[in-house]
């Protein structure tokens, strides 16, 4: 793991040293997701979904900002990536200002179904993030009093979508709370999210979207809370729920394909994250362990003490990766290792497409 992440710093430090004499790539970079995104906007929520406390933010610039790791999300590194000297805003702050390079809507908790997550609180689902990008947009027109140059500068943009993990963590997989499993097999489950999903990414399509980046799901049964509930049964990882979200991921990569041929003048791309974290991807590695100490809910415990070595960690609490393992998430979504790390386009050649 070492000597692959070692190089692939390198490649990121490459990147930046491009990247940083130039303007941003895409004008602006819009964000929808889950806590792998969130970068503040569950902090005025009622829920437990919060991560604006120590240890989460230790190694981030800005502290404890709600981001649900020890500092950059994937989404920040890419936006680096991309060009932009300044974190894109969560939807909960941004400022007329800064809408202009782009708003990011996470939200721990959030799922593609409604009802994903209810048992933590609030938070803000991929339906109620669509709404709130119609609410920027609308702002976006006004601002600049042209919405035929609104039109034309939205369709220049970047938008990165990461949906879907708290559809099992936090429904499929907790029937005592969700009734879906008793109701679907994983192939039904996963047939009917991808449905739902599909048209979330219409919605954003038909709002002037198109370069579209759709990540599939990690390895949900290789996080230590899965394998703590569920046990490994000598295996590496809870292998029925990874078999699960496999089904997902298949579907959603299919799903890409179709909608690259039915909307002809868009560019949807898939990232395989299954890909990236296998561990010739330097992410996967024997000990999955939390960097930080856990409270019964997963996340990290107020004020305690995290791990010395968090660069040699992938995972930072029970579920989200180290700032670490953000990294190759990011550096391999922008420029692919591997033709399946990312399809049909990695992340930089989206940016420079007409």
């Amino acid at each position: 793991m070492i000597r692959q992440l070692t190089l692939l710093v390198i490649l990121l430090l490459q990147v930046l040293i491009f990247v940083a004499a130039r303007k941003p790539q895409v004008p602006c970079y819009f964000i929808f997701g889950d806590s792998l995104v969130d970068s503040g906007n569950n902090n005025g929520l009622n829920t437990s979904a919060k991560a604006n406390y120590l240890p989460y933010g230790i190694d981030f610039p800005l502290g404890a900002t709600g981001r649900f790791t020890n500092g950059r999300t994937a989404a920040d590194i890419i936006g680096q990536l991309l060009g932009f000297t300044k974190f894109i805003p969560p939807y909960a702050a941004a400022t007329n200002q800064e809408i202009s390079k782009g708003v990011n809507y996470g939200s721990g908790g959030a799922g593609i179904r409604e009802e994903t997550g209810r048992h933590v609180g609030d938070r803000i689902s991929m339906d109620r993030q669509l709404l709130n990008h119609k609410t920027v947009l609308s702002r976006l027109s006004t601002l600049q009093s042209n919405s035929t140059f609104t039109k034309k500068y939205l369709k220049k943009c970047i938008y990165l979508t990461n949906m879907g993990s708290n559809d099992y963590i936090n429904n499929y997989l907790i029937p005592s709370i969700y009734p879906t499993s008793n109701i679907y097999n994983s192939e039904q489950y996963a047939e009917v999210l991808v449905q739902q999903y599909s048209q979330q990414l219409k919605t954003l399509y038909n709002l002037g979207a198109r370069k579209i980046v759709v990540f599939g799901l990690g390895q949900i049964g290789c996080t230590p809370a899965e394998i703590a509930s569920f046990g490994k049964n000598g295996k590496p990882c809870v292998e029925w729920i990874n078999d699960a979200v496999n089904i997902f991921n298949d579907k959603l990569k299919f799903l890409v394909k179709e909608f690259n041929k039915k909307y002809s003048h868009s560019r949807f791309t898939f990232v395989n994250l299954t890909s990236i974290s296998a561990p010739q991807g330097g992410v996967a590695v024997p000990n999955n362990a939390p960097c930080c100490q856990v409270g019964q809910d997963g996340l990290c415990v107020p004020n305690s003490i995290p791990c010395p070595n968090r660069g040699l960690s992938v995972f930072y609490d029970a579920f989200h990766p180290t700032e670490t393992a953000n990294l190759v998430i990011a550096t391999r979504s922008y420029i692919a290792v591997s033709p399946n790390d990312a399809s049909p386009y990695d992340i930089s050649l989206l940016a420079r497409l007409k």
